[in-house]
C-alpha cells in the first residue's frame, strides 16, 4: 500500500506539473527547494557535508549558501523531469551548448560506439535528448527503483526521448558490449559505487569509490571514452566534453584503475566550477566521517 501511494503521488504530481503554466511551476519548485532546505533533513545534511570537501575553504555563511542553492539546482532538475516532456525539439536543441562537441557527433556520425562516464549533475536526460536529436543511439541502465511501477514510469520517460534503457541486474554489462560493438553510444552514471566492484580513487583529497563499468566497456570493445559534465545555464544546459585517454601498457586491471582516476578527475574539475549542479545527497567517501549538522 504505501508503493502504491508513493507511486500515485508521483503520477499525479507529474500530471498537475505538465498542466500548469511556466511560471506557476517554476514558483512552486521554488517554494519545495526552499521547504526542502529550511527543513534540512538527512540528504541536504549530506549535500552539505559533500559541498564542504569539494569547496573547503568556504565559510559556514558561504556553504549554507551554496547548499541552498545546490537544493534549487536539484529542483529545477526535478521541475524539468515533469515538464520536458511537452517540450518541442526546437526548444531542446537551442537550450543546449557543448564544448568539444566533435567527440560524440564524429562517432555518432559514422556509426561508431562511443562511451560517455558523467556524474549526477545538471539535467542529464536534456543532454540525452540533444543527442538523440542529432541522430544518436543512446543506451544507459538504470537503477530498479521501488515502487517497481515508478521504475517503469522513468523507463517510459527514457525510452520516449529516445534512449534505450536497460536494468540495472547483472545481464546489463553484457548488454552493454554487446550494443557498443553495435555501434551505439553508451552513457552511464559514473560517480558512486559503494559496491564491491567499484575502484578507489582520489577525489577531493578523500577516498572515493566509482564505477568500472564505463572503463571496462571502452577498453574491452576499443571504443572512445568520454566524461560529460551538465550543468545549468540561464535558458538550459551547457555539457562540457573531454576525451578519455586509455593506456596502451598493463593488463586489464591495471588500465582500469587509471581510467578510473581520469574520469574522477574530471568530474572533479567540473564539480568545482558548478559545485550547486552536482545533486550527491548521498554518501560518496568511504573514508567518510560525517556528522549531521
Amino acid at each position: 500500500m504505501k508503493d502504491f501511494i508513493v507511486a500515485r503521488a508521483y503520477f499525479l504530481g507529474w500530471t498537475l506539473i505538465r498542466r500548469i503554466s511556466e511560471r506557476s511551476a517554476t514558483n512552486l519548485f521554488l517554494w519545495l527547494g526552499s521547504r526542502m532546505f529550511r527543513k534540512n533533513g538527512r540528504g541536504v545534511k549530506r549535500f552539505r557535508s559533500n559541498l564542504a570537501r569539494v569547496k573547503p575553504l568556504l565559510q559556514p555563511r558561504e556553504l549554507e549558501a551554496l547548499t541552498e542553492r545546490g537544493v534549487m539546482s536539484y529542483m529545477r532538475y526535478w521541475r524539468e523531469t515533469f515538464r520536458s516532456p511537452d517540450w518541442s525539439r526546437q526548444r531542446i536543441l537551442s537550450t543546449v551548448t557543448v564544448t568539444n562537441e566533435h567527440l560524440l557527433m564524429d562517432p555518432i556520425n559514422s556509426e561508431r560506439a562511443v562511451v560517455v562516464a558523467l556524474p549526477h549533475a545538471g539535467n542529464w536526460d536534456h543532454a540525452g535528448s540533444y543527442f538523440c536529436l542529432q541522430g544518436a543511439k543512446v543506451v544507459t541502465v538504470a537503477e530498479i527503483l521501488k515502487p517497481r511501477a515508478l521504475f517503469e514510469k522513468f523507463l517510459e520517460y527514457r525510452q520516449a526521448i529516445g534512449m534505450e534503457v536497460l536494468p540495472l541486474d547483472s545481464s546489463a554489462f553484457g548488454t552493454l558490449l554487446e550494443r557498443a560493438q553495435e555501434g551505439k553510444l553508451i552513457a552511464l552514471v559514473a560517480d558512486r559505487d559503494l559496491s564491491r566492484g567499484g575502484i578507489d580513487v582520489n577525489f577531493f583529497g578523500g577516498t572515493a569509490r566509482m564505477p568500472a563499468g564505463p572503463a571496462l566497456v571502452a577498453i574491452r570493445t576499443n571504443a572512445p571514452l568520454v566524461t560529460a559534465f551538465v550543468s545549468y545555464t540561464a535558458v538550459g544546459i551547457h555539457i562540457q566534453l573531454d576525451a578519455i585517454e586509455i593506456p596502451t601498457d598493463g593488463d586489464e586491471d591495471s588500465k582500469v584503475k587509471v581510467v578510473v582516476q581520469r574520469c574522477a578527475d574530471n568530474f572533479a574539475r567540473g564539480i568545482s566550477k558548478n559545485p550547486e549542479d552536482w545533486h550527491m545527497m548521498q554518501r560518496i567517501w568511504i573514508d567518510d566521517d560525517f556528522v549531521s549538522r
